[in-house]
Parts: C-alpha cells; sequence; structure tokens
C-alpha cells in the first residue's frame, strides 16, 4: 500500500510576540502558509487560554481537505509546538517551510529545537 499521509512535527523555544492577539497571530501565519500550498483550507480556529484552567496560550488548527495544520503554545514558557500533517498529495514539508520562514522573519529570536518528518500508514494497517 502506497503512503497514507505525511506528518511534519516542529518546536520552538523563544516564542515571545509582543502582540495580545498571540493565538490570532499564529493563526494568520498558519492560514498563510496554506494558502501557499497546494492543499484547501476548509476551516481555521483558535482557543486562547488564559491560565485559569489550562496554562496560558493557545491552541490554532487549520482544517485541510487533506487533514490539518496544528499550534500550540506555552506562551508564559514561550514553547511552541507545529503539526503538519497531510493524507493526499501535498507534502506537508511545504506548510511547515512557510511556516518557519514567517516566524523566522517575525520573530527573530525564536529558535527550532526540533523537525521530524514521518510517513503514516506505511504497511497499510
Amino acid at each position: 500500500m502506497e503512503n497514507q499521509g505525511s506528518h511534519v512535527f516542529i518546536d520552538y523555544t523563544e516564542f515571545f510576540v509582543e502582540d495580545q492577539n498571540t493565538g490570532k497571530f499564529m493563526l494568520s501565519v498558519l492560514k498563510n502558509a496554506v494558502s501557499k500550498s497546494p492543499a484547501r483550507e476548509v476551516h481555521a480556529h483558535v482557543e486562547e487560554f488564559d491560565g485559569t484552567v489550562s496554562p496560558p496560550g493557545f491552541a490554532a488548527v487549520v482544517l485541510l481537505d487533506e487533514s490539518h495544520v496544528s499550534a500550540h503554545c506555552y506562551s508564559d514558557r514561550g514553547l511552541l509546538a507545529i503539526d503538519c500533517f497531510t493524507c493526499g498529495k501535498t507534502d506537508p514539508n511545504i506548510i511547515a517551510d512557510f511556516i518557519h520562514a514567517s516566524l523566522s522573519e517575525l520573530i527573530p529570536s525564536i529558535k527550532l529545537m526540533n523537525r521530524e518528518y514521518h510517513k503514516r500508514f506505511l504497511n497499510g494497517e
């Protein structure tokens, strides 16, 4: 059976944004990256967390016709996790590259700690 999806995981530190609407900022970065890829956006949402129930930060997701792109942030610690998954013909590295380029330009102090690429469902199960 052929590859049924590919996943890119990216971890950043030093994700500190001056704007109070950090989640909305990140959602716009995700949406822009998706718009530059062959994938099609189906829906997008961000949820900001003020620290009263969950740690302060946000969760943002762009649903794709081929799966999703998401970001999760612990804003008080400057940690940002990106997840790009596609199950069609779009290489998630395309989206991940656009996200990385945008973040590097907009937040020069951000540090890439880890980037992994995985193919999914390779054995056909």
